[in-house]
């Protein structure tokens, strides 16, 4: 079994935080590059961050970076997106995805092989 399941979204005001979760089974996050992508109501989907295989490098759209924060906890197979200080222009549906095994992040949508469902994710006052 393959499969990615975000949590975490949510409705938040400005300024508030969310942390979002993605649960992976059928495979070790310590394998693959995992990213988190958004996607507005009439927008292409955007890369938003991504974590290495190692763990070591972790990569941000210049628009969340310094209020995101992407980890990975092995134990629990589960990558996290720490969102602090969020914009209404956060708004959208986030998703993770991972990319082929062995291969470092990417910003780059089709690059990403496999994706989770997605979870709504809405700054609003």
């Amino acid at each position: 079994q393959l499969q990615l399941v975000e949590s975490g979204g949510g409705l938040v005001q400005p300024g508030g935080s969310l942390r979002l979760s993605c649960v992976v089974s059928g495979f070790s996050v310590g394998a693959y590059a995992i990213g988190w992508f958004r996607q507005a109501p009439g927008k292409e989907r955007e890369g938003v961050s991504c974590i290495s295989l190692s763990g070591s490098i972790a990569d941000y759209a210049e628009a969340v970076k310094g209020r995101f924060s992407i980890t990975r906890d092995h134990a629990k197979n589960t990558v996290y997106l720490q969102m602090n200080s969020l914009k209404p222009e956060d708004t959208g549906v986030y998703s993770c995805a991972r990319r082929r095994a062995g291969y470092g992040c990417s910003n780059i949508t089709r690059l990403y092989e496999n994706w989770g469902q997605g979870t709504q994710v809405t700054v609003s006052s």
